[in-house]
């Protein structure tokens, strides 16, 4: 049997394994209803909502009453629209971090930036989205740059991680003098050749990387045009990066996507439906500050009866959608720009000076990004499924 323990893990009792069970079923947490249909459009009064975010400035955004931000240290924290609902265990934090970090953990990332710390933190929910959870910097700056790492520097070039230009060029892979993978940000990268599948334009490294990249896959390939996981067996999802989510959230890492984004760039209004279970989904912010839009209602409900809200996401929040938000519709209308943390402006020439040397010629691309790793659970548990309902917040909250 599963559990979720005091950290907002799911827990094995004796006995269970880790492996997939042969049985799939498609649950609802419990609920005996269907998830909702893939291909149904965000109801008219949240495509105005979204619409109205969207064409707002930094400024605009700034004076909004109704966007939720949960940084206690803001000027703008919104303490009318938040309620805490648990504080951290530093010590389990430590552990995932340190974990995480590896040999990392003893690499000055970016001349005297914060090493991760033991102070504890507080995780909000909002008042009109049971099972929503927002986790405020709740990743310290060194695991912010060693993530990213590893999901541009190594993930991004395995072949078996599609992304959206594959759909329309061949993508040819950079190697290092070893001949093992190398980086899409080092020099040896400059001069693939990208062949066109159609007529689209044609491009190079540097113009992939600063505006066609715009998602990556992980684990589970996702067909954005079908909606669906396709038969078989996914790719590996990265170890690393799945122990991670696995040791702060209640779940299984399984699937991955990898949103990049520049300012004035949106992700659509949709609900995450394709996955064979309800176990939470988690999203994880990285770089520019970005304004979310979640509503729990799927007709338009009466005016002051909307159950729709605004979140101001900045680098190393997370996001936990479970039970009755597990489902709920959800986009990006704005990304701030001007707001990436200055510590992490530079990257990829961050850290040790062959670093700074080797990706040099990209030295501020992070300046002008938001990278946004979305995680989700494919398949439920065979004999067992954690329900992720508003009753578990204080234990999912408690990662």
């Amino acid at each position: 049997m599963s559990y979720v323990s005091a950290r907002g893990q799911v827990e094995r009792g004796p006995g269970q394994s880790d492996e997939r069970p042969k049985k799939r079923a498609k649950t609802d947490g419990g609920n005996a209803q269907p998830p909702p249909d893939a291909h149904a459009k965000p109801p008219d009064y949240l495509k105005s909502f979204f619409k109205r975010y969207q064409k707002y400035d930094k400024y605009e955004v700034a004076r909004r009453l109704d966007l939720a931000d949960c940084d206690v240290n803001s000027k703008t924290f919104t303490k009318h629209l938040v309620k805490p609902c648990a504080e951290d265990r530093p010590g389990g934090l430590e552990k995932a971090f340190s974990s995480f970090l590896g040999e990392a953990a003893i690499r000055d990332q970016n001349d005297g930036a914060e090493i991760h710390s033991e102070k504890p933190s507080v995780v909000y929910q909002l008042h009109n989205m049971p099972g929503l959870f927002i986790y405020p910097n709740l990743l310290p700056q060194d695991v912010q740059f060693t993530l990213l790492d590893k999901l541009l520097h190594r993930d991004l070039s395995n072949p078996e991680h599609k992304t959206n230009v594959h759909l329309h060029y061949d993508v040819p892979y950079p190697t290092s003098e070893t001949g093992e993978p190398a980086s899409f940000f080092d020099t040896s990268a400059t001069h693939l050749d990208y062949k066109r599948k159609a007529t689209h334009s044609p491009i190079n490294t540097q113009k992939l990387l600063d505006k066609k990249l715009r998602w990556i896959t992980l684990g589970g390939q996702y067909d954005w045009t079908n909606k669906v996981y396709p038969a078989g067996m996914p790719p590996a999802f990265p170890a690393d990066v799945k122990t991670l989510v696995e040791d702060l959230f209640p779940m299984k890492a399984e699937a991955a996507i990898v949103n990049f984004y520049s300012p004035g760039e949106t992700l659509s209004l949709h609900r995450d439906v394709s996955e064979e279970c309800a176990q939470p989904l988690v999203s994880i912010s990285l770089g520019c500050e970005a304004v979310f839009v979640v509503a729990l209602d799927d007709a338009n409900p009466q005016p002051g009866n909307q159950r729709i809200a605004s979140i101001k996401l900045r680098s190393g929040d997370a996001v936990l959608m479970s039970g009755e938000s597990r489902y709920a519709w959800h986009g990006v209308p704005k990304v701030i720009p001007g707001t990436c943390p200055e510590w992490l402006q530079d990257w990829p020439a961050v850290g040790s000076e062959e670093n700074k040397e080797r990706f040099k010629a990209h030295k501020g691309w992070m300046k002008g990004k938001r990278i946004n790793l979305n995680v989700r659970q494919m398949f439920a548990d065979a004999d067992a499924e954690v329900e992720a309902t508003e009753e578990d917040g204080a234990a999912v909250g408690g990662a």
